[in-house]
């Protein structure tokens, strides 16, 4: 009996250390499933606020541009000319208004007078013309005569097609004559949404779908309260429904498959009418991989220790090599985003002064026109031609200066070049040559030789950068203040310096200069700088801050030819 007690007694410590092992393995997996959980889970909704901000920027850059084009047109004497009642001048606008349509992608622009009639449209060819049609019933329309501008999203009365219409009243001797209005389609950008989420919508003040990566969400209203207590009529006439149905996702990623976990719902607001952009986001891959991961490298452990720990740190090694190759992916693919869109945002900033100085132009061209016919009426023919050819010269002025604005919007990066770095400057000055003139500041431009010199750069990028760093010291140094341009070469470099005599930087905000979102600016995202010397430092250059006792010196370092 002794003999079997002495026999079961070392079976039984093996046994309770089973036991005591199990325990420790349970736990162990719990705690470390617990913390895979709450990191996967805030990793995944710091990604979806991120990429909500980054989206929300990219559609606030598409509406900025597109906000220009009645603006401009308002101000056309040949639109005022139209709408006052004046013969001879709707066919020269219907081929105007497709020719720019064409060229910016709108959907439709058209002119309607007082009455909401309209007058001449992009679409003047095809069957679908608004040429005739009567849109005073229309919102935007009313509120742009009452008010100078409006926007309303709406489905299309013709085409039946959904899209945002932004409406710019047009004034003629003081009296409102009509409204030029530009339809926007945002086909592309939905299908884009589509591709690359789970789910992107954005909603009006009230609550309802207008665009979404769902086709079948649109015209719907998040919330079954909001959708009974809507006017029917209105909705018809706006939307095409009677009756908006609440949107219910159904607990759905978007792609039909179910989910276990509850979508993120993250909210960016867009500076238009109250839209918000709303971006879903499923965490549960997120987080199943966390949790196997987690698991994986427990038992990894426990299984492999001893001889096998260095297995254990090859296979983490290369899990996290892989790791950083996707990552790297997409953070390439997410700045080139980010990267558009800033320079979107930077054409939307410097949009009014470039209106200035094409409608200054237009004006003249006029002028001239007008006398030239004077003159050979009165048979005075040379003194015609000399008209003609100033008119020459001021449609060769407004070409570069459109030739600019469509080369810096453009969203293909070009391939690295030499090129003279005077390209580069001028075109950055050209897109802020009517903001320089008003700001009362002095700029000071290099000599033209400092200027011959041969930089190997892409010349949109480069010219991004130097717009963004003069925005930046006009800003800083206000009007009277002094802005210098200084080009220094150098054995395979030449630095280029934007130095202003402005209020300079405090130590904290030195320190704080190149992080993301640090911004002393109270309407700024704080990634202006980050975004430009990522720039820089991809064309094999850099961007820097340099030490001085007044203002700020920022000096861009180039690769020579």
């Amino acid at each position: 009996m002794h003999r079997i007690a002495g026999l079961l007694r070392p079976r039984g410590r093996l046994v309770a250390l089973a036991a005591i092992a199990l325990v420790l393995l349970g736990a162990a997996i719990w705690s470390i499933d617990h913390l895979a959980r709450t990191r996967a889970l805030a990793s995944a909704q710091q990604d979806a606020r991120n990429e909500a901000m980054i989206i929300a920027t990219s559609l606030q850059a598409e509406l900025d541009k597109f906000s220009l084009v009645p603006l401009v047109l308002a101000e056309d004497p040949q639109v005022s000319s139209l709408l006052s009642g004046a013969p001879g001048q709707r066919a020269l606008l219907n081929r105007r208004l497709e020719d720019l349509a064409r060229q910016t992608n709108a959907a439709v622009i058209y002119l309607m007078d007082e009455s909401g009639q309209t007058r001449a449209a992009s679409n003047w060819k095809l069957p679908t013309t608004f040429v005739g049609s009567n849109y005073s019933f229309r919102r935007y329309f009313q509120q742009a005569m009452e008010t100078g501008s409006a926007t309303q999203f709406a489905l299309g009365t013709v085409s039946r097609q959904p899209g945002l219409y932004i409406a710019q009243r047009v004034v003629a001797d003081g009296q409102p004559v009509g409204v030029v209005a530009v339809k926007v389609e945002f086909d592309a950008l939905e299908a884009n949404w589509g591709a690359a989420t789970h789910g992107v919508f954005v909603t009006d003040r009230d609550g309802v779908v207008l665009l979404a990566s769902d086709e079948s969400w649109r015209f719907r209203t998040i919330g079954p309260a909001r959708a009974s207590t809507r006017d029917r009529e209105l909705d018809r006439l706006q939307f095409g429904v009677e009756a908006l149905e609440p949107l219910d996702i159904g607990g759905r990623s978007g792609f039909g498959r179910a989910v276990t976990a509850p979508l993120f719902d993250t909210e960016q607001p867009i500076a238009l009418d109250g839209w918000t952009l709303h971006l879903l986001a499923d965490p549960r891959p997120r987080i199943d991989a966390a949790v196997a991961n987690g698991r994986f490298y427990v038992l990894l452990a426990i299984a492999l220790a001893g001889g096998a720990i260095a297995l254990g740190l090859y296979l983490r090694r290369r899990r996290k090599l892989l790791d950083e190759a996707l990552l790297t992916e997409r953070t390439r693919t997410l700045s080139e985003q980010l990267n558009q869109a800033n320079r979107l945002a930077t054409l939307g900033q410097v949009s009014a002064g470039v209106g200035h100085e094409i409608s200054q132009p237009v004006a003249a061209i006029r002028v001239f026109a007008e006398n030239g016919e004077r003159l050979l009426s009165a048979g005075r023919a040379t003194d015609a031609g000399g008209n003609f050819r100033q008119i020459v010269d001021l449609t060769e002025r407004i070409g570069r200066i459109t030739s600019e604005l469509r080369r810096f919007a453009r969203r293909d990066a070009a391939e690295p070049r030499n090129f003279p770095l005077r390209e580069a400057i001028d075109g950055a000055l050209l897109l802020l040559r009517d903001r320089v003139g008003r700001s009362g500041a002095t700029l000071i431009t290099p000599l033209a030789d400092d200027c011959a010199v041969q930089v190997r750069a892409e010349p949109v990028r480069l010219e991004q950068v130097l717009v963004n760093l003069l925005q930046n010291a006009l800003d800083a140094v206000g009007p009277g203040g002094r802005i210098e341009l200084s080009v220094v070469n150098e054995a395979g470099f030449c630095n280029l310096s934007v130095i202003d005599n402005g209020p300079g930087l405090s130590g904290e905000e030195t320190e704080q200069l190149f992080q993301p979102f640090a911004t002393a600016k109270p309407d700024g995202l704080g990634l202006g700088l980050v975004i430009s010397r990522g720039i820089m430092r991809s064309l094999g250059g850099d961007l820097s801050l340099s030490a001085r006792d007044g203002g700020a010196e920022f000096v861009m370092r180039i690769p020579r030819a």
